[in-house]
């Protein structure tokens, strides 16, 4: 496998110290259409990047039947390569979620094999700069033009991709949250643990409110109680009180990340106590006002490991440990960009580099 010509360098079509998050896309996608009366998939087309014309009847628009998925693209330390962080669990997380909303699966070993040709096609796009990557996008969406309550017989999958810099403003410096038990985003039962656009609609007024206050995200608390811990708005979370790593478990309303997992396996490496259970907002006032908060902090594919200093609850204001990123999210941050770039060993087998074919 030799060498891959570039055509151009990053830095000819964008400005990669002004990056933003989700605001420039590269100049191709992929598409690929389901019909239930063609029976299933189409062959997978890449194409240049075009809008979507759709009837003002289609069901996605109506009924919200939807699903997506976010992940990135690294560029390595040799030129050619391309290195994508885990990207089974996306895959098989898209599937899932499908599958909650009624929407026929994509076979994984295709959506690898063709997403791994685009990200290939746009590779210039690739930034290289510290803390920048490719945002990768698949998305699939209910296309029968139908009024009516049923699931589609139509679907178009397809993938774009954005060149990308820090998630939030703040980059790595910690954030304030705010937590809600006034408004809630799901419930047992429900699609909370769906990666579906309804699910971040049910978040947007609570995190405006909160943006007006002065505060990066939300956190929400279980639907039932309001008063256990689920998850921020765009992230897990997880605190270390005294030696105990703790997250939220998984119980059909949280978001099983891919991140998570990851900072699971990894804090367990390092040697620290990492607990996956219940805890209430109840329990971790009570560690601030002990003193033994150390730590907390959200993960996620955007920020990958974002660390809070600060939340309000129920009106009052409490920092967390000495409001400075700690040790846990610091060490975890340090280990995943690492491995993500090819800087650090992978010793989990989590990088796929899909550069040179």
């Amino acid at each position: 496998m030799g060498t891959i010509p570039r055509n151009r360098t990053s830095s000819e079509l964008y400005e990669e110290d002004n990056l933003g998050f989700g605001k420039i896309f590269t100049e191709h996608m992929l598409t690929m259409s389901y019909s239930t009366s063609a029976g299933g998939w189409s062959e997978p087309e890449i194409k240049p990047v075009e809008h979507l014309v759709l009837h003002p009847a289609t069901m996605v628009l109506h009924y919200g039947q939807q699903v997506f998925e976010g992940l990135k693209a690294f560029a390595g330390r040799d030129e050619d390569d391309i290195l994508l962080f885990r990207p089974d669990m996306n895959i098989s997380r898209f599937n899932k979620s499908c599958a909650r909303l009624c929407i026929p699966p994509v076979d994984p070993a295709l959506f690898m094999d063709r997403m791994s040709e685009l990200i290939r096609k746009d590779r210039d796009w690739i930034p290289r700069s510290p803390g920048t990557s490719l945002y990768v996008r698949p998305t699939v969406i209910a296309t029968d033009p139908f009024l009516g309550v049923r699931p589609s017989n139509d679907y178009l999958f397809y993938i774009i991709l954005s060149p990308v810099g820090a998630y939030y403003p703040e980059g790595f410096a910690p954030v304030k949250i705010l937590v809600t038990d006034k408004y809630v985003r799901a419930c047992p039962g429900g699609i909370g643990e769906a990666k579906t656009g309804a699910n971040y609609a049910a978040s947007l007024f609570a995190a405006e409110e909160a943006h007006c206050e002065g505060f990066t995200q939300v956190l929400w608390l279980n639907a039932v109680d309001r008063v256990s811990v689920e998850e921020v708005g765009t992230m897990n979370i997880f605190f270390r009180i005294e030696d105990e790593v703790i997250t939220p478990s998984l119980g059909g309303t949280v978001l099983p990340g891919v991140t998570r997992d990851s900072v699971i396996k990894l804090a367990a490496d390092m040697g620290y106590k990492v607990t996956e259970r219940t805890i209430s907002m109840e329990e971790v006032v009570a560690a601030v006002r002990k003193g033994t908060l150390l730590e907390m902090f959200g993960s996620g594919t955007a920020a990958v490991v974002s660390p809070v200093s600060h939340f309000r609850y129920q009106g009052v204001d409490y920092m967390v440990g000495n409001g400075e990123t700690g040790e846990v999210a610091g060490k975890l941050f340090d280990e995943i960009t690492g491995m993500q770039t090819g800087a650090r060993p992978d010793p989990h087998g989590w990088i796929v580099n899909i550069g040179a074919q």
